[in-house]
């Protein structure tokens, strides 16, 4: 009878195919487009994140904003403190589904900020956030 040598598989290797959902984080904090500047970054210091997800007011995920974002909006000399977050959105997205690919997340935001992608469902909604490696 020959001998089977088994070798440890590295704890490492991931599979070809890993979806966001297998690895994405918790959506965290979610706020609304109507929320001011200042207020958005008490809730960013409140929670202990670097960003927070914007909604509209229907609910749905519009974009991910960082407290680098914010803080870069509060010291620009037009800052006001009635500046609402909708004022300083400009699209809508990046965004990536569940059912993605950590590669295919990975290619839609090369050369892009954040570090991190709402991860958004076919009804708009944020299940979570996929933290990207830079």
């Amino acid at each position: 009878m020959a001998l089977v040598q088994m070798q440890p598989r590295p704890a490492s290797a991931t599979p070809a195919h890993r979806t966001v959902a297998d690895t994405m984080d918790t959506a965290g904090p979610q706020v609304c487009d109507d929320m001011t500047i200042e207020v958005a970054l008490a809730v960013m210091t409140s929670a202990r994140t670097e960003h927070l997800l914007v909604c509209d007011n229907d609910g749905l995920c519009t974009q991910l904003v960082t407290q680098a974002q914010l803080a870069a909006v509060r010291d620009s000399p037009a800052y006001t403190d009635r500046v609402q977050l909708r004022d300083i959105l400009d699209n809508r997205g990046p965004f990536t589904s569940p059912a993605s690919t950590i590669a295919e997340a990975q290619h839609a935001m090369r050369g892009r900020r954040p570090g991190a992608l709402p991860v958004v469902d076919e009804q708009g909604s944020a299940p979570g956030v996929l933290a990207l490696a830079h």
